[in-house]
């Protein structure tokens, strides 16, 4: 009886089994197993040396009502003892996928089967039907229960800004100033200028102007994929509903995936008279209500472009 007592105590407190492969044990515990369950999956996947043991243990130390589902990673001979503390406690991997702001819905589809910890594949959903974010995933999980998560939080978040918005916005529908807030996103990284570039938009839907935006006549183009040169003349004039230098109004869709700063912007903009706004050659932009000074604005941008590109030439 003392023999086993001690075995017991060993195969509890000692050395784990070694790893089957490389210097850690994966393993999914799933939500509904039971102790015994859950003592044979172990025990199963080479990350304890007895079931019984386990199960003893985990009545004894008062742990058995507490372990938790999830995903684990136990390194090559762990303990007995630190796999049912980690189990109790629920130290499960983490595993997180990101969306940059303001990629199209494609890109988000290619990270997706990029990430091995999802499952299944999974069809490209509408442009701007995404929030970009960062989501905590489990292994195992398909993609469309990824994708649907992302569509969801989107979903509730416009649904929560638009019951808020400005009055007096030219949009008919969510869906518009969703594709307001994707040129918004694509037209600056500073999410403190977002506001004054939705205002400027908005003034000139307003007003009848066209909104006259570089990156939805690269959309046109390219679908979203970047130029790798600066706009051309010839492309300036191409044929696209998404050109809004000679198609007045909204793009017929989003063009790209836009964030929360621009979804808000979009829907409770600065106030602002401003019409115009060109690069300031810090990252940012200067803003205008005047055609003239906005010319010399432009003016200025032009000279910058120039000394830069005479200082990058060998």
């Amino acid at each position: 009886m003392a023999l086993l007592v001690i075995a017991g105590l060993w195969t509890y407190a000692g050395p784990g089994p070694s790893a089957r492969q490389g210097a850690a044990t994966d393993i999914i515990l799933p939500p509904g197993e039971s102790l015994p369950q859950i003592a044979g999956s172990l025990k199963h996947a080479h990350v304890i040396g007895s079931a019984t043991v386990f199960v003893v243990a985990a009545k004894l130390t008062g742990a058995a009502r507490l372990l938790k589902a999830g995903e684990y990673e136990f390194p090559s001979a762990t303990p007995m003892s630190k796999v049912l503390i980690a189990l109790r406690d629920g130290r499960v991997v983490r595993r997180f996928v990101t969306v940059p702001e303001g990629v199209t819905s494609q890109a988000v589809v290619d990270i997706l089967r990029r990430t091995d910890a999802l499952t299944g594949d999974v069809a490209t959903p509408p442009e701007g039907a995404i929030l970009p974010e960062t989501y905590e995933i489990r292994r195992g999980e398909t993609r469309g229960e990824v994708l649907r998560q992302m569509m969801d939080a989107r979903d509730a978040l416009l649904a929560g800004l638009w019951r808020a918005r400005a009055r007096g916005l030219p949009y008919r529908s969510p869906a518009e100033a969703v594709i307001l807030a994707s040129v918004v996103e694509k037209e600056t990284a500073k999410a403190d200028e977002r506001p004054r570039i939705a205002a400027v938009f908005i003034n000139r839907l307003k007003k009848g102007m066209r909104l006259e935006s570089d990156p939805t006549v690269i959309y046109g183009l390219t679908g979203g994929t970047p130029l790798g040169h600066g706009l051309r003349v010839s492309e300036l004039a191409s044929a696209s509903p998404y050109n809004t230098y000679s198609v007045a109004g909204l793009p017929p869709t989003p063009i790209g995936n836009p964030g929360r700063a621009a979804l808000a912007a979009a829907l409770d903009p600065a106030s602002t008279d401003d019409l115009y706004f060109v690069a300031d050659g810090t990252g940012g932009h200067v803003f205008s209500d005047d055609y003239q000074i906005h010319l010399r604005n432009v003016a200025r941008w032009r000279a910058i472009e120039q000394v830069r590109a005479a200082e990058a030439k060998p």
